[in-house]
């Protein structure tokens, strides 16, 4: 077994569909989370980013995560995989935290509304993904 097999399992991934705000060079692009754990999450953007890419995202890390209440982060990671748009869907994006900090709440700045091309189970529910 590859230890980045190993790595994968090691952080408890959940099904959630959350508002994402993508920084990097210089701008800030919206966008929604299809799973999330506490080492990375999963989501879709219009943003065309290459792997290995450098990223700053900000959005609420929801209570199932943090073991407590949700709340705002700022999350700085590297993209992992970058799934190029297909069938009407949005560029995906995987990215690894390398670190993350909580925020104040009047610290987060809103996330644009950005129409979903996926179907959510239902805004703000979250479940875990079967491994």
């Amino acid at each position: 077994v590859c230890s980045s097999d190993l790595e994968r399992r090691a952080s408890y991934r959940f099904d959630v569909h959350l508002p994402v705000a993508l920084h990097f060079e210089g701008r800030t692009v919206p966008g929604f989370t299809q799973n999330l754990s506490g080492r990375g999450l999963f989501f879709y953007s219009d943003a065309v980013i290459e792997e290995g890419a450098s990223v700053e995202l900000t959005f609420t890390m929801p209570s199932e995560v943090t073991l407590g209440e949700s709340m705002p982060v700022r999350c700085r990671g590297r993209v992992l995989r970058a799934a190029p748009a297909q069938n009407g869907q949005r560029n995906g994006l995987a990215v690894q935290f390398d670190s993350y900090e909580y925020l104040p709440a009047d610290e987060v700045e809103p996330v644009s509304q950005f129409v979903r091309v996926s179907v959510a189970v239902g805004e703000g529910n979250v479940r875990p993904v079967p491994r």
